[in-house]
């Protein structure tokens, strides 16, 4: 092996966790989920931990006789990404479990 290819190597191989780390740290920040599978990349909205109204938990329950959970503006004004990478298999569906 060259003086260069392993030079390139060795930066390769010390680039790709910085990247991870910047990436997690980005996500993080932002309060973004990722989701990658080999069909799709998606990234969701998290509540946000500091939101005055939610305190975090995405919402709160209504009362009434058929209490139903509010959703936060925190979270849902968000909006999300979703990118197909692959076309599913005919016949594709959720797991059995």
């Amino acid at each position: 092996m060259t003086t260069r290819r392993l030079r390139g190597a060795l930066l390769l191989a010390a680039a790709v966790p910085l990247t991870a780390a910047v990436v997690a740290a980005a996500l993080r920040a932002a309060h973004l989920k990722l989701y990658v599978d080999r069909y799709r990349l998606e990234l969701t909205p998290q509540p946000r931990p500091g939101c005055p109204d939610c305190h975090g938990d995405g919402g709160w329950w209504a009362a009434g006789p058929d209490p139903d959970m509010e959703a936060c503006g925190c979270w849902t004004d968000r909006r999300g990404l979703y990118l197909s990478l692959l076309p599913r298999p005919a016949g594709w569906d959720e797991p059995p479990f």
